[in-house]
């Protein structure tokens, strides 16, 4: 017996036609956004808090630097005399703190990330094994939106065709994560250990040139200097007037050096250091 053959109607062809060009148009329209927001990211990477929080680990361990090591130099400075003592004492303050700081960073931030990561693998695997339960979590996320029901279904349909989209959806709106800034644990603490040193050795400069009276002073002024350009960028770069941010810098490291000093001077003036 001859097969018949059947050919599309024309109804058929041009749904199918009308399909595809849709289909098209959303591929085309999802590339659009997707490279829209490669720009948006790009343009982010130098905010503060950026990759992981590098800016505020740097910072703080600038500061933490100038300020600890300056009150350490000041407070050893008012019971010594001994340049070299001094200088041991600054070189120690300031190999012990740059890896104290380092360390730190690194375990803080370690942990946070394995926190991060087991939290995301949580989701990829709901996503995979409880599609229907994400789906609705989906839906429920763009109702809460403002987004009209029906809407919120469709999209969350569209949402779920793609498993990595869904899976940065829920990674920002459930969990308040943002998975392209999770940090490197490495990253921060190398970070902080260089910022930390380069900020502990502006108090000891002078000291290899001068008389100890002279490079207190020196000191005091470089670090003053410093603090001040690191409070003000610090403050310029969150939105706040830079001369409010550097003179509260200022006159945080101002108490410190000069509570330090005090606690040095008398602690030479009762004899416990020669």
């Amino acid at each position: 017996m001859r097969e018949r053959q059947t050919t599309p109607q024309p109804e058929q062809e041009r749904a199918n036609g009308e399909l595809t060009e849709r289909r098209l148009k959303m591929e085309a329209n999802r590339a659009r956004a997707l490279a829209e927001l490669e720009r948006i990211r790009g343009e982010n990477v130098g905010a503060p808090g950026a990759k992981g929080g590098w800016l505020r680990a740097s910072v703080f361990g600038i500061n933490d630097g100038l300020l600890s090591n300056l009150s350490l130099v000041a407070g050893v400075s008012a019971a010594a005399t001994d340049r070299g003592f001094i200088l041991l004492a600054g070189v120690a303050g300031l190999v012990a703190g740059a890896f104290s700081m380092g360390a730190g960073e690194y375990v803080s931030v370690r942990a946070q990330r394995e926190v991060f990561e087991s939290l995301i693998a949580r989701e990829r695997w709901l996503l995979r094994h409880r599609p229907d339960l994400e789906r609705q979590e989906v839906a429920v996320i763009y109702r809460a939106k403002g987004i009209p029901p029906a809407d919120a279904e469709r999209l969350a349909d569209q949402i779920m065709t793609d498993p990595e989209i869904a899976l940065d959806l829920m990674a920002r709106e459930e969990l308040g994560l943002d998975p392209d800034q999770l940090g490197s644990p490495w990253g921060a603490a190398i970070g902080s250990f260089v910022s930390f040193s380069l900020g502990a050795a502006v108090p000891l400069v002078p000291y290899l040139f001068m008389n100890v009276a002279s490079a207190l002073v020196t000191a005091l002024i470089l670090c003053g200097i410093a603090v001040f350009a690191v409070g003000a960028l610090t403050a310029r770069l969150s939105g706040r007037p830079a001369l409010i941010g550097g003179g509260r810098m200022l006159l945080i490291g101002a108490l410190a050096a000069a509570v330090t000093y005090l606690v040095g001077h008398l602690v030479g003036v009762s004899g416990l250091v020669g």
